[in-house]
């Protein structure tokens, strides 16, 4: 069945809903409005006002209010609008929720989402573009999900909800308008685990989220030029699927880490160190990356294509590599 994003977010959510009472969703305006990107429409009216929840614009409040109803026997689904705003509430999410399970000698649990948005190409300035689950991944006690598809989207949301911790799962703005073939009645994508999208001999490259539709296109050109690009989509960044990459790079023998995020302290430089330090005799040539630019994301347009990935970038460090 086709589909777009929100809609197999909507669906994972209506099946969960339905499949287990303590399933409920929380956030700003996902009741009656149906959510800002339109992900629970039709929650409210299938499961009323008990269910679905309407809070203020507080996010540091109904994320604790979630922490509260999961360590008392619910499973919230948080959504919150864009991840930028994510901030307003790190003492919640990196000392709360992210440390109940082990500061409670095991006694508490926090099976929990926390639903967000976050990426450019919008045009929604410094505020409301940025990618920031570098700063989730420092923090033990997160699990941290990031689909690139429509069908992933659905089957990785249904882990994430019936996972015993707390999941911080992240959505791409830019692949809301992107539909694709979804899978109906049950999809379980189990977390953790990655995916070779497009296979190849020649170099390695790893993405994720959005990036991944730049680094699949870029590697069909590279393909043009004879060089035959692997491609892995990891789903989710912790947990990390390792031995895909490392199955990956033991064939190849070159690396190509391409997100969206800040390059500085981000996902790929951490990844960058792990495949030096556990894979360096495998390597041929230095491992690259194609991140966004260490800048605010800028409001104009051509500012911001700048400042970000493009299937271009990913062609000219893959021949680099090649």
């Amino acid at each position: 069945m086709t589909s777009t994003f929100p809609q197999a977010i909507n669906a994972a959510l209506h099946a969960e809903m339905k499949r287990d009472k303590s399933v409920i969703v929380l956030g700003e305006d996902v009741g009656r409005f149906g959510g800002m990107f339109r992900c629970t429409e039709g929650l409210f009216k299938a499961f009323g006002e008990k269910r679905v929840w309407d809070t203020p614009i507080s996010e540091s409040g109904f994320i604790g209010i979630g922490l509260g109803a999961a360590m008392t026997g619910k499973r919230p689904v948080i959504e919150l609008m864009f991840i930028d705003f994510s901030l307003v509430a790190m003492d919640q999410i990196l000392n709360q929720i992210a440390k109940t399970h082990f500061m409670s000698g095991g006694n508490a649990r926090a099976p929990m989402v926390i639903r967000t948005q976050g990426g450019g190409y919008k045009g929604a300035a410094a505020q409301h573009s940025q990618m920031l689950e570098a700063l989730f991944l420092h923090v033990p006690g997160l699990k941290v999900v990031t689909p690139s598809n429509a069908a992933d989207a659905k089957g990785l949301l249904t882990a994430a909800i019936r996972d015993e911790n707390p999941v911080l799962f992240i959505e791409h703005k830019q692949l809301y308008s992107e539909s694709g073939e979804v899978p109906e009645g049950e999809h379980f994508v189990p977390l953790g685990k990655a995916i070779v999208v497009r296979p190849g001999k020649d170099l390695t490259i790893v993405s994720y989220s959005f990036t991944l539709t730049l680094a699949i296109k870029a590697a069909e050109k590279l393909a043009a030029e004879g060089i035959d690009a692997e491609v892995i989509d990891l789903r989710t960044l912790n947990p990390l699927d390792w031995d895909t990459i490392a199955i990956s790079v033991r064939k190849t023998h070159k690396l190509l880490i391409a997100h969206e995020a800040y390059g500085r302290c981000g996902f790929g430089a951490d990844l960058a160190a792990q495949v030096q330090e556990k894979l360096f005799d495998e390597l041929d040539a230095p491992i690259l990356r194609v991140c966004g630019e260490d800048v605010p994301i800028p409001f104009a347009k051509v500012l911001e294509d700048a400042s970000l990935p493009s299937v271009e970038k990913i062609v000219e460090r893959a021949r680099e590599l090649a």
